[in-house]
């Protein structure tokens, strides 16, 4: 029986304690090791939502599905758990497609829980009545309905075992109405839970063969021109070690992508993130660690890659290695393979040495363009232009010392040049569009890295139209007052202002703001204000460093509103090719 001091006891029938289906879908969750769930509640899942709370799992209630979504698959990632999302029926579960389709695109262990109209009454026309099996077909690697009380722990463990083995992903779990409130005794509820066990996912092995690990070192050893490239895949393998070993006894410069950084030291004298296009351009033979050969990487072909590049390519899955077509394909763990790896070289020993030709070119050139942008930002620029704030910014986040703040970075202009100025030294503490670049994930993501991680401080730099996606979720914050500071670049739209050129201003509509266009000089920080949590407008070298001094020392929920030259920036940032 339940302790009397419990808001939802379970009825009893009979002298024998009887559940529900929420019940049995909490014990279910918190069985499996679940105790962090983002969603919204409603009809029929708010029963869910308290149970599972009552049995250990905090719930965080947000005010859209989509950024639950979004916090439930950074929070996967961080975690190396399936971050778990509950939404109700239809339109709720439609929404949060966009946070299950997000963990698909990045290979993140996510697991959508949404409630479903009554199976009698499927086809009638019921409340919020979908076909929400068909609906997340395209985003998911496994979705599956309860549809009676006694399916529901096989159901759950299935999906979180899934949601995490192979390349991980999106997985999503169906429950009608009538099963949530059909009923079953404890008994029988426990016996099913502990049947449901056989679903875990075994020890992760590695089966590459031994003679494919002997020729991934032979052609590192004889290359004149490696390279490591290393994405967020090895984040989530936790691979930072075994990448160090590496990298430290073969002195070969590395390369991470954008969610990669940070598994080694930006500052490390073998990074090449500022000597990018020579690292790719010219190396003849790059291991390629949790990272896919897709836009990010250029796809791997010239002329960003030499024609002659020969790629060792280690992907947890075999398809993807199939795809790209490698000179050799390792499937498996990163970790792992980076493992055997690091035992095949310290068996025969090889190193470059500072004074190697590759090194020194990728060395000085590094060098080069460091100096070209330290004297870019040495440059106070008032009116704001990007550059200025994001140096402060950056010297600011330096101060703080370890452990390093979980950064945040969404928007165009905003994420590219903060990708190239702010540094990450610790792995898994930064957070952007990833894969699909999409835009709306910054305060879902601060939230889960906040949940995830309570011990950090949470610091979001964003883009005014990335921001406005899920401004609304300031109130999450300070509701449960984490300790996330929000920076907005406030350029007055999206890429700045009004851009268009003469002859595109006309039409009977010329006179409406143009498309990229929001209200000049808004003041989103006043937005988090109206909820308690506290603003700054700032504009100036002195107010920003100010509000930074004080905001991060407070750990508590904050907006800085930055102001900034509505023509400073680029159309599209960096990818002015595609639009």
């Amino acid at each position: 029986m339940a302790d009397s001091s419990d808001p939802n006891p379970p009825t009893t029938q009979n002298s024998q304690t009887i559940l529900d289906g929420n019940q049995l879908i909490a014990k279910s969750l918190a069985r499996f090791g679940v105790d962090r769930m983002f969603g919204v509640v409603g009809i029929p899942v708010t029963s869910l939502a308290t149970r599972a709370v009552s049995l250990g799992v905090r719930f965080i209630a947000f005010h859209n599905e989509q950024s639950a979504g979004y916090a439930a698959s950074a929070y996967g990632f961080l975690t190396g758990r399936p971050g778990v999302l509950l939404t109700v029926s239809g339109p709720g579960c439609v929404h949060g497609l966009a946070g299950l389709s997000n963990a698909m695109t990045n290979a993140w262990p996510t697991v959508m829980i949404s409630g479903s109209c009554d199976q009698k009454d499927f086809g009638r026309g019921d409340f919020q009545e979908l076909d929400q099996i068909a609906a997340v077909k395209p985003f998911s690697k496994f979705s599956v309905k309860a549809k009676s009380i006694k399916e529901i722990p096989d159901c759950v463990f299935q999906a979180l075992a899934k949601a995490g083995s192979g390349r991980p992903g999106g997985c999503y779990l169906d429950f009608p109405s009538d099963v949530l409130h059909q009923t079953i005794s404890e008994s029988d509820a426990e016996s099913l839970v502990a049947a449901a066990e056989r679903f875990r996912e075994s020890e992760k092995v590695v089966n590459v063969p031994s003679s494919q690990i002997e020729e991934a070192v032979s052609l590192l050893r004889h290359a004149e021109r490696p390279l490591i490239v290393f994405g967020k895949g090895a984040a989530f393998a936790r691979a930072e070690d075994e990448l160090g070993k590496l990298v430290e006894r073969t002195g070969i410069p590395f390369l991470p992508t954008p969610m990669g950084k940070g598994l080694l030291p930006d500052t490390h004298e073998l990074a090449a993130t500022a000597a990018r296009s020579l690292a790719i351009g010219k190396c003849d033979v790059a291991l390629v660690v949790g990272a896919r050969l897709n836009w990010l990487l250029h796809f791997g072909e010239p002329p960003k890659w030499s024609k002659d590049v020969k790629f060792i390519l280690v992907d947890v899955d075999k398809e993807e290695i199939e795809l790209r077509k490698p000179h050799l394909g390792l499937v498996g763990d990163a970790k792992l393979v980076l493992e055997k790896i690091n035992k095949e070289i310290k068996d025969d020993p090889f190193c470059l040495g500072k004074s190697h030709s590759w090194v020194e070119a990728i060395s000085n050139k590094a060098k080069d363009n460091v100096v070209k942008m330290e004297a870019q930002l040495a440059k106070e620029v008032v009116p704001f232009n990007f550059l200025t704030p994001m140096k402060i910014i950056r010297d600011a986040i330096s101060g703080l010392g370890s452990p390093a703040p979980i950064l945040v970075s969404e928007g165009a202009n905003t994420m590219d040049v903060g990708r190239a100025v702010l540094v990450q030294t610790e792995p898994r503490t930064r957070l952007d569009a990833g894969t699909w670049g999409t835009m709306g994930v910054g305060l879902g993501y601060c939230i889960a890295a906040a949940v995830a991680s309570p011990d950090r401080l949470v610091v979001a730099v964003e883009g005014d139209s990335g921001f406005g996606f899920s401004a609304m979720e300031v109130e999450t914050l300070v509701r449960y007052q984490f300790p996330v500071v929000v920076i907005v670049f406030n350029n007055g739209g999206v890429y700045g202002g009004d851009r268009r050129s003469p002859d595109e201003i006309s039409g009977p509509y010329k006179d409406d703001p143009a498309p990229t266009s929001f209200v000049p000089s808004a003041g989103y920080h006043t937005l988090i204000e109206a909820f308690g949590g506290k603003g700054y407008l700032v504009g100036t070298p002195e107010e920003l460093k100010s509000a930074l001094s004080e905001s991060f020392s407070a750990r508590k929920p904050a907006v800085i509103n930055v102001i900034i030259d509505p023509y400073a920036g680029a159309e599209s940032g960096r990818l002015q090719h595609k639009n």
